[in-house]
């Protein structure tokens, strides 16, 4: 069996004093780091996805610009391409990604499913080239693009833990709706 690691949008502006920052986020960010360092060998691939916006118009309603933000379908300003809040958070030893993937470029994306590789590729398509079967998944947000990653890859017919000590998520009862939603999917959730 041929494992990645998926790091879900560990970037500034979903860290503490970014456009979207939750609390836990640059500990998670020094978390995976760490992590990675410990278990060099743990995994043939590791995917790290980025939302990555455009700059000069709302992504397809994402961004609210005329009204306020309802936190649901429609948010805040962040991750505009090219900015240090779409930058990885520094505590992320990026050293360690083989795929980067950018979500979003000008429409609503939440899972890593919906991006695309530096080399043009889709996610599942990556995953095919590369004979993927498990994966593991940490990041942000657990309660948004983390649940939309983990559910969209164990539908994708592998096999998916999330490691629930390297999560952090925008509110704690969703938080712990999302990885009850992923436990029924069939999503192993576990500590790393």
């Amino acid at each position: 069996m041929t494992k990645a690691l998926f790091i879900i949008d560990v970037q500034n502006d979903f860290t503490e004093g970014g456009a979207l920052g939750v609390e836990g986020g640059a500990a998670v960010a020094a978390g995976i780091t760490r992590y990675l360092a410990e278990h060099p060998d743990r995994y043939a691939q590791v995917f790290a996805s980025r939302d990555w916006h455009d700059g000069d118009n709302d992504n397809g309603g994402h961004f609210a610009v005329d009204k306020a933000p309802d936190f649901v379908n429609s948010w805040p300003v962040h991750c505009v391409s090219g900015t240090t809040g779409a930058e990885y958070h520094p505590s992320l030893d990026v050293s360690r990604i083989t795929v980067p993937v950018l979500k979003g470029q000008g429409k609503p994306a939440y899972s890593i499913f919906e991006g695309e590789t530096a080399d043009g590729k889709t996610v599942p398509e990556k995953l095919d080239e590369l004979d993927i079967d498990e994966i593991d998944v940490v990041g942000i947000a657990t309660d948004y693009c983390v649940l939309r990653s983990a559910l969209d890859a164990v539908r994708s017919g592998r096999a998916v833990r999330v490691l629930d000590d390297l999560v952090a998520g925008v509110a704690p009862d969703s938080s712990a709706a999302a990885l009850d939603e992923l436990a029924e999917a069939g999503v192993r959730i576990e500590r790393s």
